[in-house]
Order: structure tokens, then C-alpha cells, then sequence
């Protein structure tokens, strides 16, 4: 089995629609593809709707969170790779399989979607003071029905020819955490996410936690203090983690008793990723299933 449990569609930041990135991943050879756009479910059901035959559907999101500290005394732990105080990072948290009618869960997703565009128009305003002649009818436009985010500033700085890539809009000099043109918007704690998400039956997976490309990330010792929150795993197999990290991470995963995924973090044609780039180990999958009570997988029928 081919299985990538990190995917987003033009729900959030994607360029693919849900029906396309559903028969894409089909297209693909994948047999599980998780739609884990930002902060929202609302892609799942046109996604549903197109399932090719042999495709099985995995409900997800992704959790736009901040550490802001530690309930023990890992915050002040050993960083590793990760330097200085961790309170105040952001991260990202995969939540599979949780029902996603449960109100508690839903209202924090909504109030970090309508935060979005507030800080998207800062972000513009930011760039502008910066020289660029970036405008929020440009950011908009780029965004469409989708929640707008970082990627789709990233985009209009590659339409302006100010970067070449989205990838390189997120560097210190222009939208990575703390970066000249970054600004915050609500954001969950992680440990609130990670309650959250089980009382609504779902499963939780620290996505990309040692992407170092992507600004400050948070030290080991925290993810532990996450892990006996009840993090069931991290996303080692990922286009921002090099050998070494992922060595890395497999052994703090089996420190911890942690869960290893592996995906794509696929975003069409926003980035260079493909669909199944990485991939996730069909055991693990399995544990994730077992341990979700929220929602189950949905296998296509050729819709």
C-alpha cells in the first residue's frame, strides 16, 4: 500500500480542488490519501463526492498551533537542534480521523480561519512598508474561496518576481516565523489541540517538527512534554527533513513510543512536492485507524 497523510487543496492553500486532488492521488498510485488542509474540514465532502474507485479517504487537518509553554519543565530542556526559549513557536498539528461535527474542535478551527485574512492584509501591509508592490487584491485573487495564508503572500511575491519560488518567500528575510513580513494570527496550544482533538475521537501527528528552513521549531524536550500529553506521533519522512533529521526523529520517536508517518505535504502546483513523495509505513496506518473513534477511512466507488 502507497499512503500519504498530508495533503491540501484550494480549501486552504492547495491549488488542486478536492475532486482533483483526489483523482490525482489515484492518478498517482496511491491507495490512502489524507486531506489535511489548514485549520478546515471544508474540502472533505466534494473530495467524498469524486473518490475514485480503489482510493480510500482519510478525514484530517491541519492545526495551526503555539507553544507558548511547556506544563513541565521540558520547555527548558535540552533544544537539540533547536536554539533559545520555545515559548512563542509555532507548529503544526495533523489531526486524522476525528468527528468533525464535534463543536468544541469546530469553534477553534473557525476562530483560527477568520483570524486569516486579518493577518494576511497585515502581512501585505508589512511587505509594502518593505518596498514591494504587493496589493490585497492581488493576495485575494491568488486565495480565491480558499483560506488564505502565507502560501498565497508566498505566490504573489513569485508573481512580482521578488522570489523565485514559494519556498523562497519563507526565509527570515520575508515570511518565516519571525521573519521581516511575518505577523501572528490565534493559534491553538498544542496541548489544548491535542485534548481537543481526542475527546473528538481523532488522532494527532506533530507535523514537519525539525523543518529548521521554516524558522525557530520547538526543542526535543517539548516534544516530549507533548507526547505525555498524549501525542500519538511525528511526521519524519518529509521534504524539509534531511537524513539526518529523520535518523533523529526515529530515535526520539522510539524514545517516546511515538507513531513515524511519511508524506508529501502536497500542495499542487505551489510547491514542488509530489503526491506520494513520502509515505506512510501500512502498519502505522493501521495503528491510526485503530486508535481513531471519531470517523473511519472511506474507500472510493468510483464517484
Amino acid at each position: 500500500m502507497r499512503i500519504d497523510l498530508h495533503t491540501h487543496s484550494t480549501a486552504s492553500d492547495g491549488t488542486d480542488t478536492p475532486a482533483e486532488l483526489v483523482r490525482n492521488a489515484a492518478a498517482a498510485g496511491l491507495d490512502v490519501v489524507a486531506l489535511t488542509d489548514h485549520d478546515t474540514v471544508g474540502g472533505y465532502a466534494e473530495a467524498k463526492r469524486a473518490l475514485p474507485a480503489g482510493l480510500t479517504l482519510v478525514t484530517g487537518a491541519e492545526l495551526s498551533c503555539r507553544l507558548t509553554a511547556a506544563p513541565g519543565s521540558g520547555a527548558s530542556g535540552n533544544t537539540g537542534a533547536c536554539e533559545g526559549d520555545p515559548a512563542g513557536v509555532s507548529l503544526h498539528m495533523l489531526a486524522y480521523l476525528f468527528d468533525p461535527a464535534e463543536p468544541e474542535l469546530a469553534r477553534e478551527r473557525e476562530l483560527v480561519r477568520d483570524d486569516r485574512v486579518p493577518r494576511a492584509r497585515a502581512m501585505v501591509d508589512k511587505l509594502r512598508e518593505l518596498g514591494v508592490p504587493i496589493t490585497w487584491e492581488q493576495v485575494a485573487r491568488i486565495a480565491g474561496d480558499g483560506a488564505v495564508g502565507r502560501p498565497h503572500v508566498a505566490t504573489a511575491l513569485v508573481e512580482l518576481g521578488v522570489v523565485d519560488s514559494v519556498s523562497d518567500a519563507f526565509t527570515p528575510q520575508w515570511l518565516a516565523n519571525g521573519g521581516r513580513a511575518y505577523a501572528e494570527k490565534h493559534e491553538l496550544d498544542p496541548f489544548e489541540a491535542i485534548r481537543l482533538v481526542k475527546a473528538a475521537g481523532g488522532v494527532t501527528v506533530f507535523a514537519h517538527p525539525l523543518a529548521l528552513k521554516r524558522g525557530q521549531c520547538v526543542p526535543e524536550s517539548a516534544i516530549a512534554e507533548l507526547a505525555a500529553a498524549g501525542l500519538d506521533g511525528i511526521e519524519v519522512d518529509h521534504m524539509d527533513h534531511d537524513e539526518a533529521t529523520r535518523a533523529r526523529l526515529r530515535g526520539l520517536a522510539a524514545e517516546l513510543g511515538l507513531l513515524t508517518t511519511g508524506s508529501s505535504d502536497y500542495h499542487g502546483s505551489r510547491k514542488t512536492c509530489r503526491l506520494g513523495e513520502h509515505t506512510t509505513d501500512p502498519e502505522i496506518y493501521g495503528e491510526i485507524v485503530r486508535r481513531a473513534t471519531g470517523a473511519f477511512p472511506v474507500p472510493g466507488t468510483g464517484g
